[in-house]
């Protein structure tokens, strides 16, 4: 599921995002949230590829919190780096995304 947030394109992320969601990235867009979430996912989609390494994942019964290192890739810019994470909440047996943060790697 995180995967496809990075490759799948802004209707996949939001189709699993709630709508209350908070997204920290590296300045610009800085913090956002809600509807702003996705005019800024517009302009950073295309990620043809992501490698996540040292993930974890610690659960709390209904939220879990994923943090990883992210290596991804798109045509014509550098790899991006970062390390990330992602809270979510179990809604009535769906996964919601509540918030998603990364800190660029280098």
């Amino acid at each position: 599921m995180e995967e496809r947030f990075w490759t799948s394109g802004a209707d996949n992320a939001r189709a699993t995002t709630a709508d209350y969601a908070v997204m920290i990235f590296p300045y610009p867009p800085g913090i956002i949230q809600g509807d702003q979430i996705w005019h800024g996912l517009k302009r950073r989609t295309g990620w043809r590829s992501v490698a996540m390494a040292e993930r974890r994942a610690t659960q709390c019964g209904d939220i879990v919190i994923l943090s990883y290192r992210a290596s991804a890739e798109k045509a014509d810019v550098p790899i991006y780096e970062a390390f990330c994470a992602s809270t979510y909440l179990n809604d009535a047996g769906s996964w919601l995304r509540t918030s998603h943060q990364q800190t660029p790697a280098v």
